[in-house]
């Protein structure tokens, strides 16, 4: 009687310790006798023990932050660069049977790619392209774990930190990029601005009468104008008639 208490005790453990729950984010690898035979979708699983065994992948997004790495540009610059990844398991077997430990894996393998992919591009590029880079790196990652069951969704790069000496360099350098545009622009104002006075004086010289009225209406803007005193230079163009007739007489 005893005997047969302890064996329906003994099955009672068995059927307990028989079935897992696999949760709805999760995928069950099992081993039978040490060998993968199946995944085991989300709900109550029967796992035989000491012949069976499950393991439990998640299924959900993972979030890994690349630590700051320091990577030499294109143009040797020196910068601290610092990224965040998002990846996910889509193949529990592969991550499980083909890499050891596949989130130690994708982490290393995204610090040397971060360096790898950045040390290709000068330093603007890293300021201004950094979503070219972010699917650069996301491809390249994305590639190389394809073969672990790890689908690589996105990849943001946080923050590139330049040394304070470099930063004052770039900022002098911006500075003379200003002004030398600046100049070009002043320059160009300039000619265009001879360029339609040029044209304005051949227009004048063929009809001086023209010029007169140009004057008069200087005159009436001057005349407008709040100034106590006004100089003005006169055209001997609207004496010349007067200094013709008294040459006359004189003559």
């Amino acid at each position: 009687m005893e005997f047969l208490a302890g064996f329906i005790v003994f099955i009672l453990i068995l059927v307990a310790v028989s079935f897992r729950i696999v949760k709805e984010y999760e995928r069950g690898v099992v081993y039978t006798f040490g060998k993968y035979s199946s995944i085991r979708e989300p709900g109550i699983q029967l796992v035989l023990p000491m012949i069976q065994q499950m393991l439990l992948v998640d299924m959900r997004i993972r979030t890994e932050d690349v630590p700051s790495q320091d990577v030499i540009s294109r143009d040797n610059v020196s910068v601290k660069v610092n990224a965040v990844l998002y990846y996910r398991v889509v193949e529990p077997s592969f991550a499980i049977n083909r890499v050891e430990d596949f989130i130690m894996a994708t982490s290393q393998l995204a610090q040397t790619t971060l360096r790898s992919v950045l040390g290709k591009h000068e330093l603007d590029d890293m300021l201004t392209k950094r979503d070219q880079l972010n699917n650069d790196v996301q491809d390249i990652l994305d590639t190389q774990t394809d073969g672990w069951g790890i689908k690589v969704t996105n990849v943001e790069i946080k923050h590139v930190d330049i040394d304070p000496t470099m930063v004052r360099a770039i900022a002098k350098q911006a500075e003379a990029e200003r002004e030398r545009r600046a100049k070009i622009i002043n320059a160009e104002g300039e000619f265009q601005a001879a360029k339609q006075l040029d044209e304005a004086a051949k227009i004048l010289a063929q009809r001086p009468e023209t010029m007169q009225l140009r004057y008069l209406g200087t005159l009436g803007e001057f005349t407008n104008s709040k100034g106590s005193t006004i100089v003005l230079p006169l055209p001997l163009d609207l004496f010349k008639s007067a200094i013709d007739g008294m040459t006359k007489k004189s003559g």
